[in-house]
Parts: C-alpha cells; structure tokens; sequence
C-alpha cells in the first residue's frame, strides 16, 4: 500500500510540474511585452498574470484556498506583509492571498538561474543574496523605492525554509527595519496548509486538499525608530508564533525531552 501511495504521488507530482510549466508557456509572451512597460507598470500587469495563472494552476490541481479575517484588512493601505515561510507552495499561496493590491515580493536571487521561469522571476521579484552584505543592502534600498511608489511589500522574515518543526525561525531584521524607516505597518499573514500542500523535504509531496491564510491584526509601527527594531521583530514573531500553535499548524511537534 505505501508503494502505491508513493507512485500515485509521484504521478501528481508529475502531472502538477506538466500543468505548471503549460500555463508558464502560455503567459510568457505576454511576460515578455509587458517587460517594455517598465516595473510599475509592466510589473503591475506581471502580478495580474500571476494571480490568474494562480488561480488555475489551485483549481487543476484540487487545491481550494480561503482567507481567515482576524482583523479587518484595508486593501487601499500600504504594508509590510510577513509570512512564515516552510513550503515551495508559499508564492503561489501569496497570489490567492493578497488580492486586488499591487504587491513586490522579496526572493531569493538563485531562482532567476531556472530557464524561463526566470526571466519572469526576475521582472516580478525584488532580488536578494542574503549572503552579499552590500548586495542584501541594496535589495532594502529597492523595497523602500517601491513602497514610495505606493506599492506594498512582502517578506518572509525567516528567510528560509522553516525545518525546525518549531512555529518558526528566527526572523532577520529586514522587514522590520524597512517598515520602521519608511513608517509603513506590518501585517502578519499565516500560511496554515502551506506544508501539508507541499513539504520541504521533496517536490514529490504534493497533493490537493484546503489552503488557508489568516489576515492577522497589522501592527503599527508610527513612531518608532531604529532602535526599537528588536521590540517590533519580536512582537511580531510572538504574535504569529502564538497564533500558529492555536491553529494548530501541522508542522509543529513536540521538543523531545
């Protein structure tokens, strides 16, 4: 039986990868014309492709997503949205999360290397190396020019892969600091089925079923300077930290004795 179960998964997986790469194909010319109407623009309707190619990608595949309203959400307001980030299936999550506003999410450089994929990673995402200083500055500097275009941003303040079975990692400072110079309030999202979706361990853990993110109170940042960076990033993480373990988010287990 666990046999069976692995080759039926590995056929999904398969069947996903080949539904994926057809609709990448299929909107990568428009991709490519929209490059020429610069960032703003360009980007704008870049973001509008994804939402679309998002949603048949969920539907093809089985996987139903809602939004979860702790609080109300103003869509007309700029943020700093943060995630946690524990799954390959978090970027897709964030187009059926945050819609009808213009969004830059902040990647990772090495997947602008994937042929085609890319390219459009690449007039899409605002790109970091976390392990370039002067490069990791200068990605900071880039999200604050858009924020100063009126366009939120989103981060995962872990900045990679949560295997920890913890509710998260460490967050790094970049978020927090973003939103403190350019006075602009963080808003805490949970990806709860991000993990059960598609886990960090293999690409072959796919599988269909419910998509859940919470919209959780934003968290004003008016006032505040650089030096209650540290008192804003831990608030932060203990206000998604304890609402992670209520939901009773899969990944998490017990710390051994």
């Amino acid at each position: 039986m666990r046999y069976l179960v692995r080759f039926i998964q590995v056929i999904f997986t398969v069947y996903a990868a080949l539904v994926f790469v057809a609709f990448l194909l299929l909107i990568f010319p428009l991709v490519i014309i929209a490059s020429f109407f610069g960032k703003i623009r360009g980007g704008n309707f870049i973001y509008w492709l994804c939402h679309v190619w998002t949603d048949y990608f969920f539907l093809l595949l089985g996987i139903f997503h809602r939004n979860i309203y702790e609080a109300p959400h103003d869509r007309n307001k700029q943020y700093v949205f943060v995630f946690n980030h524990i799954s390959y299936m978090d970027i897709p999550v964030i187009f059926k999360t945050i819609r009808r506003q213009h969004i830059r999410v902040l990647g990772k450089a090495e997947m602008a290397k994937i042929p085609v994929f890319g390219f459009l990673y690449r007039c899409a995402v605002v790109m970091v190396e976390r392990g370039d200083p002067q490069k990791r500055a200068r990605s900071v500097i880039q999200l604050k020019s858009v924020l100063k275009k009126g366009i939120s941003i989103v981060i995962a303040p872990e900045g990679t892969f949560n295997m920890t079975h913890k509710p998260l990692k460490a967050f790094y400072d970049g978020a927090f600091k973003v939103a403190i110079e350019t006075q602009t309030p963080v808003k805490p999202l949970l990806f709860l089925d991000v993990y059960d979706r598609m886990g960090y361990e293999t690409i072959f853990s796919i599988r269909p079923g419910r998509s859940r993110s919470v919209y959780l109170e934003e968290v004003p940042v008016e006032g505040l300077t650089v030096n209650d960076l540290d008192l804003l990033r831990e608030k932060v993480y203990r206000i998604m930290e304890d609402k992670l373990i209520e939901y009773k988010a899969s990944w998490i287990k017990p710390v051994a004795e």
